[in-house]
């Protein structure tokens, strides 16, 4: 076949779903023959050993779209046989991660080593009894067994650093895990090692960070000593409801993150821009000063910090 036409037979023959196994695109009539030259040739993306993606795809998908789809490859190669868990159980239940590698993680009921499982997958030895174990679907009539969100907190918290595992902890108390819920499933692993870990980042978690950014963002402010704000504060303003990111009512100095558009590639349109500028300059109006904050400044060591103190200056300076 003409390297020229094996685009368009893929689409043909494609499957109705993401990513496909070598036996389902045999099935299709794409041979071993082709899919390897399909691969050489730039038009399909072996995401691991006999499961597949067009590139067109591929290229199209976010970061953290892609981190899921490994996941569901490796569900498809493996069969649904093993126990997702840590940040690959994380993804699965739809929690936010931020930079926590491209890695499967999985939780494995006895010892082994990583040269028992492929590069990419991360196996665990923690005590997993039935009662952390639920069943997800991830399409492709295929169906996940994970951590619960509870105890996937808890194993994250062990296993990542504080910032990290907050970004994970935060959403998942959107999504209705609980610190109790957390505690009792980090005892359940049988661990002894690690359980401070998990107590400091239960001392540190709060459902009202709506963003990887804003829970960074907190924890930046946290770690500089600075006054606590008040998170997700409702300012009624003459030009509508304002919700301020974070807020110190007593300075009337709010402290907005606007790292969304960065971290989930959005942009926010030309009514929405305008609608902000209305509200700020109303909030302006009342005597509150606005400090923005953004994806880069996290970067930098002291960077929102030295804002918001910049903030209370400004603040000082107009009462």
């Amino acid at each position: 076949m003409a390297p020229l036409e094996l685009p368009h037979v893929l689409a043909a023959r494609w499957p109705g779903s993401r990513i496909a196994s070598a036996g389902q695109l045999r099935m299709a009539g794409l041979d071993h023959r082709m899919l390897t030259a399909a691969v050489r040739g730039g038009f399909l993306v072996r995401v691991r050993r006999g499961v597949y993606v067009r590139r067109e795809l591929w290229k199209q998908l976010a970061p953290w779209d892609r981190d899921r789809l490994r996941i569901e490859a490796h569900v498809i190669a493996t069969g649904g046989t093993s126990v997702y868990s840590h940040v690959s159980s994380a993804r699965l239940l739809g929690c936010s991660t931020w930079n926590s590698g491209e890695e499967v993680h999985v939780t494995v009921p006895y010892s082994v080593s990583r040269s028992s499982h492929s590069p990419d997958v991360v196996p665990h030895r923690f005590g997993l009894p039935d009662e952390d174990v639920l069943e997800v679907p991830v399409g492709h009539g295929l169906v996940a067994r994970t951590t619960t969100i509870d105890r996937t907190v808890a194993d994250c918290a062990r296993t990542l650093d504080v910032e990290r595992a907050a970004v994970v902890g935060d959403h998942a108390l959107r999504l209705g895990a609980s610190p109790d819920g957390i505690r009792a499933a980090s005892e359940r692993t049988g661990a002894v090692r690690g359980g401070a870990r998990v107590e400091r980042l239960l001392g540190l978690l709060d459902r009202r960070s709506e963003s990887p950014g804003e829970t960074r963002t907190r924890l930046a402010l946290l770690a500089a000593g600075l006054p606590a704000p008040v998170l997700q504060l409702e300012i009624p303003t003459a030009a509508g409801l304002f919700r301020a990111d974070f807020a110190w009512p007593d300075v009337l100095v709010i402290l907005e993150f606007d790292g969304e558009a960065k971290y989930f590639d959005y942009r926010p349109t030309d009514a929405a821009l305008l609608e902000e500028r209305r509200r700020e300059s109303a909030l302006m109006s009342d005597g509150w000063t606005v400090v923005r904050a953004r994806w880069a400044d996290l970067a930098v060591p002291g960077a929102i910090a030295a804002k918001v103190v910049a903030g209370f200056e400004r603040a000082r300076r107009l009462a």
